[in-house]
């Protein structure tokens, strides 16, 4: 059992884009110090709140920064991207950082129609994500049909461990093509446990994974009190409320505005809200060290990805850093 964490280099109200990737690094830095297993960077095209929009540069810039710490993405959308292309990339990251690179693998595409002719691609790209994946994997194995006198350089021969998000279809696709499997809904728990157990039941061995290797996902708030490590979450479930009822997804604010506009919420606001607020775990080390033990006994998971954002980022820094304590008192292997 690990923990590892996946930043989206969310931006923070009145701050300059390039200060929310710089941040991404000064975390990759600190997680490293503390122990923790990997540490993977997201993909989001044109949204304000979120200066993450190319991975695999982004990565190479974590994995330049750190020296131990396992460096990947959350994913690389494969329906914007041609295979060719993205097996080129993780090549190149995996021969000048050998041993440390991972390939997570999603398959949404661009939230709106702008920027999705934009990216080149359409709303129903994410039917061929299968058929993708399989010429990806090809580069790297030599076994690829789809383009048989190419040859992905230097990825050809390379072992890069490939993760699969799952959004829809995608758990049964990941356990055909025998990859990793990356889950995120502590909010849908028994959807997330129904996907689990199907993954592992259909699960079929592959060159890269011998055996079903679950990773759930989501947001963990660590505080001294479970006051404060609610007030963690605010920040990003005032922007999701926000983006769902203006169709923007703006930067972060701070905790104390967003808890002063609560009485001017519309209905509709005030719902989306208070959605974005449940589900998540957080509360002080002992009732964090609780709850996780309930989730990984039910799931069995391999792994706990973190993805966990807020507009204070000491505040973040000390979430994490508990819970590398509790990690440690589950007695885990970080």
């Amino acid at each position: 059992m690990r923990f590892s964490v996946l930043d989206r280099s969310r931006t923070r109200q009145g701050r300059p884009e390039a200060e929310a990737l710089h941040d991404t690094l000064r975390l990759a830095r600190h997680v490293e110090e503390l122990g923790f297993h990997r540490f993977w960077v997201s993909e989001h095209h044109s949204v304000p709140g979120v200066a993450g929009s190319a991975p695999t540069v982004l990565a190479a810039a974590v994995a330049s920064a750190t020296s131990t710490i396992r460096v990947g993405t959350g994913g690389v959308m494969l329906p914007n991207h041609r295979p060719l292309v993205v097996a080129e990339q993780f090549g190149v990251l995996a021969s000048l950082f050998p041993g440390r690179i991972d390939m997570g693998l999603g398959r949404s595409v661009g939230f709106t129609d702008g920027i999705r002719r934009a990216l080149g691609t359409d709303k129903d790209a994410a039917d061929h994500f299968a058929d993708q994946l399989t010429e990806l994997i090809g580069y790297f194995t030599g076994e690829q049909q789809a383009h048989p006198q190419v040859h992905a350089r230097p990825a050809e021969g390379l072992r890069v461990p490939a993760f699969v998000l799952a959004t829809g279809a995608g758990a049964r696709i990941a356990a055909e093509a025998g990859l990793a499997l990356v889950i995120g809904d502590f909010q849908g728990r028994q959807r997330m446990y129904e996907a689990i157990d199907a993954y592992r039941a259909a699960f079929r061995p592959s060159p890269l994974w011998d055996r079903p290797y679950v990773v759930v996902s989501g947001t963990v708030a660590v505080a001294e009190t479970t006051e404060r490590a609610r007030r963690l979450l605010v920040p990003e479930a005032w922007s999701m409320a926000y983006s769902r009822t203006h169709g923007v997804f703006p930067p972060l604010e701070p905790a104390e505005a967003v808890l002063a506009r609560e009485p001017a919420m519309s209905p509709r606001q005030r719902e989306f809200y208070e959605s974005g607020l449940r589900g998540h775990l957080h509360g002080t080390e002992a009732e964090v060290t609780a709850a996780l033990e309930t989730l990984l006994a039910r799931t069995r998971a391999d792994e706990v990805l973190v993805t966990t954002s807020t507009y204070d980022r000491e505040a973040l820094m000390e979430s994490y850093e508990r819970l590398g304590r509790v990690a440690k008192e589950l007695g885990t292997g970080m």
